[in-house]
């Protein structure tokens, strides 16, 4: 996971959360509840439990952020040396502090919706802090951890609104529906390739720093080639979820126009395999992960919305 700019005239705390890709962070949760309940109940979720799965997710999602800020201090100061543990803005005792409170909103979030989401959101951030803590200085596949991390988070809200009933009422049959898998499937695949991104960017101060990452092993052009594999994979996993979901034709104009327009960007990453490339790719893909999440909600509210207009008429 890397930091996403140098700083910007904003709040320290606020950097910290990287503003520049919260429109991703926030579509995830909220795509992912309202996708769960739709299927689950056919209506929309309460609006306070779907407030709080938002807030919760994206709590979830900015606290690996910090905590991945406080690990990465002496990289950062050849990478991003504004940022602000690097700048000298914030403490790291502080950040840490600050990552600990976003986890613990999280958590209460989670064990409010369901002791399930609990559950996935402990696994997520023990994987996501491997990475960060650990992998990163250890071996080139340091990546792997954080993608998996991503992909279990539309997992822990989606167990919030279509609850597996593993740990209360115990249900021998299917733990998650299809539409769930592949969602975690795609935040997976599309992480690796999004997370690798950035990580080409920051190849120089990774190598400078002893990091083993992917681009420092194997070469940003080689990176560049698996980084446009994961994201040809993770686009047709988000066409498998609206295929399995069985849901409307907003999504899928979404999910083609901003997946093709996000394969054409890694293409271009292959024929441009440069650290400022990676870079761009890297918020390209926040930019196609929020068009995506956010065409999979127009298309269940006003779904949600015609089938109720509709059993009004009848």
């Amino acid at each position: 996971m890397v930091s996403t700019s140098d700083s910007k005239k904003r709040n320290p705390y606020l950097e910290l959360l990287r503003p520049e890709i919260a429109d991703m962070d926030f579509a995830l949760p909220a795509a992912s509840a309202l996708l769960a309940s739709y299927l689950a109940v056919g209506a929309l979720p309460d609006p306070i439990l779907f407030i709080i799965a938002v807030i919760g997710g994206y709590a979830a999602i900015t606290s690996s952020y910090v905590y991945n800020d406080c690990c990465d201090v002496d990289i950062d100061k050849i990478n991003l040396p504004n940022r602000p543990l690097v700048a000298e803005k914030v403490t790291r005792s502080m950040a840490l502090k600050y990552s600990l409170f976003l986890f613990i909103v999280a958590g209460l979030a989670a064990f409010y919706l369901n002791p399930e989401s609990l559950f996935i959101l402990v696994i997520a951030v023990a994987t996501i802090s491997i990475y960060s803590a650990a992998a990163k200085r250890l071996t080139f596949l340091s990546f792997v951890p954080v993608g998996i991390a991503y992909g279990l988070v539309p997992i822990g809200i989606w167990l919030a609104f279509d609850p597996a009933g593993i740990l209360k009422q115990p249900d021998y049959g299917a733990i998650l529906p299809l539409p769930a898998i592949f969602l975690g499937l795609m935040m997976c695949f599309t992480d690796w390739g999004f997370t690798l991104s950035g990580v080409a960017r920051d190849v120089e101060g990774d190598k400078a720093r002893g990091a083993p990452t992917f681009p420092v092993t194997f070469g940003v052009p080689a990176t560049a080639k698996f980084v446009t594999l994961m994201w040809f994979i993770g686009v047709l996993a988000s066409l498998a979820i609206g295929w399995t979901a069985k849901i409307g034709p907003i999504y899928f104009a979404g999910a083609i126009l901003a997946g093709g327009w996000m394969l054409t960007q890694s293409f271009d990453f292959i024929k441009t395999p440069t650290p400022e490339r990676g870079g761009r790719l890297f918020l390209q893909g926040s930019r196609y992960r929020g068009i995506m999440f956010g065409s999979l909600i127009l298309d269940v509210i006003l779904s949600t919305v015609l089938a109720s207009y509709a059993g009004i008429l009848w």
